[in-house]
């Protein structure tokens, strides 16, 4: 069996298939409203006419057919098929060719299918520790001396230890800082890092560039000002693209990456000692979902280290003040 259909065998997308509208606002038009098509929004995110099967002419033909007092969900409401986008994503951005491997993938596929794909197909070397970095998906400023010692100590570190460091994926926020970090101080021989970024498919700007399969797709990292969408940080090595059905939401990649990353861990990288992969996680500014993810690291058994970077602003500089606080009050 070929890479392709295996791929293609083993991985899907997930799509919407019933029109439910988010407005709580009853809609009487007749079938076709153009108007609805236009304006009126499913509560996976899509307006009408963004559905699959309105633009291949099939499925149903107006809003007035739907149950609007039912509750969408991912299960109920959406049907999964092939995936329809792998292969490798090429940068367009200045002088500076680079690439990274992705896929387009089901919130529920198995990750140990996904490890086989990392390691059989993308060719990724085993890794000796894990490094799951988390913290504000906005925009945040670094104090340039800080910054300057966060970039370094975190390329060393990276290489010395061959780690895969997990992070949301895109040109914003904590993931934005971890390219950074590998532009200025990575060097041409060090540069094979492994930073996978795990995203929801639906919040990707320019997704529909990237659907083929296993295509070389040319990808553009700019974004309109008046974009609620963000694009994928040209610094990352793979992408997983996780694709839960609904558009311009985040969340539906988070248990699959904390499923991801805790098989990784459970790896046998010393078959002598039988020793497993360590795992720890990093920490820069953030909000309360922020806090709940330290909190559920450390609620695992064995705990998961966790690494605040205090000066970052926000969490990370609230959970170092109590963690000073309540080791020096005993």
């Amino acid at each position: 069996m070929s890479k392709m259909s295996w791929i293609e065998k083993t991985f899907h997308k997930r799509d919407c298939v019933q029109i439910i509208p988010s407005s709580r606002e009853p809609h009487r038009c007749l079938p076709g409203c153009q108007i609805c098509q236009q304006l009126v929004r499913c509560c996976c995110g899509r307006l009408i006419k963004q559905h699959a099967y309105y633009a291949s002419g099939a499925g149903p033909s107006g809003a007035a057919h739907v149950q609007e007092s039912e509750h969408w969900t991912v299960d109920r409401h959406t049907v999964k098929s092939s995936t329809d986008a792998f292969g490798t994503i090429d940068f367009q951005c200045g002088s500076h060719g680079y690439k990274a491997k992705f896929i387009r993938l089901s919130d529920d596929s198995k990750v140990e299918d996904i490890l086989q794909l990392m390691i059989k197909e993308w060719h990724m070397k085993r890794p000796n520790l894990v490094i799951s970095v988390h913290g504000g998906m906005q925009k945040f400023e670094l104090h340039p001396r800080f910054k300057e010692a966060f970039g370094k100590g975190f390329v060393k570190a990276a290489v010395s230890t061959g780690a895969w460091i997990f992070t949301g994926g895109t040109n914003n926020g904590v993931a934005a800082h971890i390219g950074d970090a590998i532009k200025e101080y990575a060097t041409r021989l060090t540069h094979n890092i492994s930073i996978i970024g795990v995203a929801p498919w639906g919040i990707i700007e320019g997704r529909q560039d990237l659907i083929g399969n296993n295509v070389m797709a040319p990808y553009q990292t700019l974004l309109s000002p008046l974009s609620k969408l963000h694009v994928l940080n040209n610094l990352h090595s793979h992408f997983l693209l996780v694709d839960d059905g609904t558009a311009g939401r985040t969340g539906g990649e988070i248990n699959l990456r904390r499923e991801l990353e805790n098989k990784t861990s459970l790896q046998q990288f010393n078959a002598k000692t039988g020793r497993h992969v360590p795992m720890m996680a990093l920490i820069l500014e953030g909000g309360p979902k922020t806090i709940l993810t330290v909190l559920e690291y450390l609620q695992q058994s064995p705990p998961v280290p966790v690494v605040v970077c205090e000066g970052t602003g926000r969490a990370a500089d609230l959970l170092a003040y109590v963690h000073k606080h309540t080791e020096s009050s005993g």
